[in-house]
Order: structure tokens, then C-alpha cells, then sequence
């Protein structure tokens, strides 16, 4: 008997997220095998009048593959995966998996080939010429580093991927407005008072059209008006190394100092390139069920209370000129369990200890948007 939640989640994907029309082509990429969402998938992409295509990968694999990796090689399989995806209408990335530090022992520089190829493909052409979603799907390994049983976990999990995403995007757009109208942002916190601009950057909402989960609201900062002390709170994954207590330092827009659990890992993945040590978004996270970190950046970005602020590429839809191979979100919450914290608009405190100050952002406070 199929999940009735595994059919309402594809039945969303495929007619909310990526808004599948007939006769338009989805490729669904699943890293790990999850049978029963990828065969909803395309039952619902075949019943929206599409055509659905499907690659399966497993991640043991493509670390070995990323092993032996070389520049020539990985150039080639950017080049063969950017020909399917030049044909796609539409991407729905499903991720899964046992281990998230699957690629702990692949040495940083067959990661760098990897993100200089593939990584730029999908940033490329995926990015800017599909209409995509990315999400994970439960297993137990997740649930372990949230801290749930597995069946809590999975309970979990479909109430925040299964949310009223539309009323969501209608609380944001309040807070989009307000971000268009900004020039000042100055964060404050434990270890943490930045200042930076936002004038003429675009804010864009993200209400599960772009991940699954989803609760952000984005912009990026002037590449070089960033100055100030940032701690983030929350551990991060990268690269297969589970980063704590990372700190940077910032003058006229670069990180001229950086520290964390293991500071000579992180500084190698800030000289990855130049863009590395610069900033390509900030974003402040409003998903009302998730309220704790589990090392996985998909839901910690999103986090109640929260906002991340990101080292590497700049989006498209919100561009300050970075160039990267690397997008780092980091997150720190700023709700009171984690030492608190406030945001300030041109001066105004907006935010206080996660929780919106001033009556139009109100409505994206957690009670009203459940």
C-alpha cells in the first residue's frame, strides 16, 4: 500500500514546485535509491501531461568515481550531463542517502574538479534554464542527527514538506518589499556584529518552489560593503567535514580571518578561488516546524529564527558579481535558546531574538503561518 504522504509530496513537486505543463520534459535525479517517491513522481508527471526521464545515483559511487577524478575526465561528464539538462522543462533533484559524510576521505582537490564541472553545469544551466526543486527524503541516518526516532523523524519530515507552502509565499512578500526598500543591515549576536548593504540587490522569496523544505527569504549583500565579526551557531557539513563554532572576520567584503573546529580545512576551502572569501547571499529563515539544526543544510537554512549568510556564487536572481565554484550556507539562529539576537534595517530592529518586532513582518512569526 502506497504512503498517502509519498503521493500528496509528489503530487506538490510536480504541480506546485516545478509547475509541470503538457508536454514539458522533468528530469528526476535521485541520489540514492527512494523507490517509492521516484515511481509517484512519475505517475504524477504522466498524469500532468509530461514526460518524465529518470537518473539514479548512489553516493558510494560517485565517491569512488570522484577518487580518480580528473580535470579531463570530469569536463567530459560535465559536458554529457549538461546535454541532458539543455533538454529538461524541468529538474526535481531527490537526495538520499546513509552517510552524509560519504565524501569525508575524497581529497580536496578531486572535490574542486568536481565543482568546477558538474557543480558549475547545474549552477549554469539547471539553475537558469530549468524550473527545478531540491530536496532530501528521510532515512535513518537523518534521524539520527536530528535526534528522533526514525518514524518520528519521518512524521516530521511530511508535515514540514507537506506545509501550505502558498500561504507562506503570501506572508513573505511583506518582508520581500521591506528588503527592495533596505540599503543598512547590521546583525547582532554572541560573537557576532556585521554591517553590510543590500541597495539594489533584489529580494526573492523562496515558498517551495525551489526546495523542499523551504522558508527563506533571500537577497546578497554588496559584495564589498561587508565589515564586521560573524559566529555562527549551528554545525555545517562541507565537503564531507562537519565544521563548528566557524567564525569569520570581514574588511571591505573579504574574510581576512577565519576560524572554526578544524581552521586549516576551512581557510583551504576559502581559497578554492577568489569569489571563496566573499559573500554571495544572505537570507533569513521562516519554516515554522523546523526548529533545530540536524547537518542537514537543505533544513537548517530554513530554520525558525534563523538567517545564513554565505560564502561563495551569487544567485542569479539576486547578483552582487561573485563568481565561485563554492555556496556555503551557514547558519546562526538567533531565537533566545541560542543566545538571542537582533537584525536592523536602515537602523530599524526588525527582528529580536527570532521573532519579527514590527506589525507588517508579523505575519511571519511561526503562529501565524502554521
Amino acid at each position: 500500500m502506497k504512503d498517502p504522504r509519498i503521493e500528496k509530496l509528489a503530487y506538490n513537486l510536480i504541480n506546485y514546485s516545478v509547475n509541470l505543463q503538457p508536454g514539458e520534459k522533468v528530469l528526476i535525479e535521485n541520489f540514492g535509491l527512494q523507490k517509492e517517491l521516484v515511481t509517484s513522481l512519475v505517475a504524477e508527471a504522466y498524469k500532468a501531461g509530461g514526460f518524465p526521464f529518470v537518473s539514479l545515483k548512489e553516493p558510494q559511487i560517485d565517491r569512488e568515481m570522484m577518487l580518480g577524478a580528473n580535470p579531463e575526465q570530469y569536463a567530459k561528464i560535465a559536458e554529457f550531463e549538461g546535454n541532458v539538462m539543455k533538454e529538461m522543462d524541468a529538474y526535481i533533484g531527490l537526495r538520499a542517502g546513509d552517510n552524509i559524510n560519504e565524501l569525508s576521505d575524497v581529497p580536496a582537490e578531486k572535490l574542486k574538479i568536481n565543482g568546477e564541472t558538474v557543480g558549475k553545469m547545474h549552477t549554469s544551466i539547471r539553475v537558469k534554464q530549468t524550473k527545478w526543486v531540491v530536496l532530501r527524503y528521510p532515512s535513518a541516518s537523518m534521524a539520527q542527527l536530528s535526534g528522533m526516532s526514525t518514524v518520528g523523524f519521518e512524521d516530521f519530515y511530511f508535515q514540514v514538506c507537506t506545509l501550505d507552502y502558498s500561504k507562506m509565499g503570501e506572508a513573505m512578500e511583506s518582508l520581500v518589499t521591506l528588503m527592495n526598500q533596505t540599503d543598512r543591515i547590521r546583525l547582532v549576536g554572541e560573537g557576532t556584529d556585521l554591517r553590510f548593504s543590500i541597495k539594489d540587490i533584489p529580494a526573492i522569496k523562496c515558498a517551495g518552489q525551489l526546495n523542499i523544505p523551504d522558508g527563506e527569504v533571500y537577497t546578497a549583500p554588496v559584495r564589498d560593503s561587508i565589515n564586521g565579526t560573524i559566529t555562527y551557531n549551528t554545525p555545517s557539513p562541507y565537503q564531507g567535514f562537519v565544521f563548528e563554532n566557524v567564525s569569520f572576520t570581514f574588511e571591505n567584503g573579504k574574510i581576512v580571518k577565519a576560524t572554526a573546529n578544524d581552521t586549516e580545512r576551512i581557510n583551504k576551502i576559502l581559497d578554492t578561488d577568489e569569489g571563496a572569501r566573499f559573500i554571495g547571499e544572505f537570507a533569513i529563515g521562516v519554516n515554522p516546524f523546523i526548529h533545530e539544526p540536524m547537518q542537514d543544510i537543505l533544513f537548517d537554512e530554513k530554520i525558525e529564527g534563523s538567517f545564513h549568510f554565505t560564502p561563495g556564487q551569487c544567485y542569479d536572481e539576486a547578483p552582487n558579481g561573485n563568481d565561485s565554484a563554492i555556496h556555503w550556507d551557514l547558519v546562526n539562529i538567533q531565537r533566545p535558546e541560542y543566545g538571542g539576537g537582533e537584525i536592523y534595517f536602515d537602523d530599524v530592529l526588525i527582528r529580536k531574538d527570532g521573532q519579527f518586532v514590527i506589525p507588517e513582518l508579523e505575519k511571519l512569526n511561526p503562529e501565524n503561518l502554521i
